[in-house]
């Protein structure tokens, strides 16, 4: 990485810093000497930093939604399909939290299955189908949603509802004090990228009724995303996007549930084994993927060995085996 690349990404950075939160638990900034060990780095992210309790946020991702907040500060983001083919954000936090995440938006059944590689993270979403309910009361997490108690809500100003409700990701996790901290669930991390993989500029992900395009800046050294073929833009400023995206292929079928006007919920199954697109450096490569249990990681893997994320968020969109991305 060029001094211009990292020049750009540490103002970047530092434009979002004064709309993230430091863990309490964090210590304070030390300057290493050049016989220092390397400094420590976080195992959802591979940010340099320390691992703290996970959060899990559902965020509406219509252009209803639009800017979201607190979407930057995530370790990872997963891109979920839902009723009418739409797709809705799981933002997971650890290494840092933001000040205000949102809009907070309902659990879907996929995320059940998708947030058990985290052991009993705090999970925080607003509504659920009503036969969902006692499931999301019996999962392995701790429940900090909207449903349960308000504490850390409110509804936001020039917002329509249900769009306009917003959460403190701090008082969430007050409310989860024993949540698992983050732990190992497949990610390898490395500077520079591996031998292998091909040239892209951009990668399209279609679903039914909504789209993502990433593509590759390489003066921000990520890849920038457009949602429905708009710039995906936060509240803190910067364009959302990754310095490596997953399209992960996953069997994705009808489920029991959905919603009060008739849509059907589809289940995304995370655990088994399939193909991906990883993304970084400006490069794709064609992987595979495998998970044995939900309480198991996933193992990446390019051409039989392990496949390293560059340092910083990850994108995960889950596609349906049936779709096929358009790579440029």
């Amino acid at each position: 990485m060029t001094a211009a690349v990292l020049l750009t990404a540490a103002t970047l950075l530092a434009a979002c810093a004064s709309d993230e939160v430091a863990p309490s638990a964090a210590p304070s900034a030390t300057t290493a000497s050049p016989s220092a060990s390397p400094e420590p780095t976080t195992l959802l992210s591979g940010r340099v930093g320390e691992d703290h309790r996970v959060l899990a946020v559902k965020i509406d991702n219509t252009v209803n939604s639009h800017p979201q907040s607190g979407v930057v500060a995530a370790d990872i983001v997963y891109l979920e399909e839902v009723e009418y083919g739409l797709t809705r954000l799981m933002a997971v936090y650890s290494s840092r939290y933001p000040k205000v995440v949102g809009p907070v938006r309902s659990a879907r059944i996929a995320d059940l299955e998708m947030l058990r590689q985290f052991g009993e993270p705090a999970f925080a979403y607003s509504g659920a189908n009503p036969l969902l309910v006692p499931v999301l009361r019996e999962a392995p997490l701790y429940n900090v949603s909207d449903d349960v108690s308000g504490e850390g809500y409110w509804r936001q100003d020039g917002r329509t509802a249900p769009w306009d409700l917003f959460a403190d990701p701090e008082q969430l996790l007050a409310r989860a004090p024993k949540a698992d901290r983050a732990r190992d669930i497949g990610f390898t991390f490395t500077d520079g990228a591996p031998l292998g993989g091909s040239m892209a500029r951009q990668v399209t992900v279609a679903w039914p009724g909504s789209s993502a395009r990433f593509r590759w800046d390489a003066e921000e050294a990520r890849w920038r995303l457009w949602t429905d073929g708009q710039p995906a833009m936060s509240t803190e400023g910067p364009q959302l996007g990754g310095t490596t995206v997953i399209v992960q292929f996953a069997d994705v079928y009808p489920s029991q549930y959905g919603d009060a006007y008739g849509g059907v919920t589809p289940m995304t199954e995370t655990v088994g084994k399939g193909r991906a697109l990883v993304l970084r450096d400006g490069r794709v490569y064609r992987c595979r993927w495998a998970r044995k249990t939900a309480e198991d990681g996933t193992r990446w893997t390019y051409r039989g060995t392990d496949m390293p994320m560059a340092p910083g968020q990850i994108w995960v969109a889950l596609l349906d085996n049936d779709r096929r991305p358009i790579v440029r």
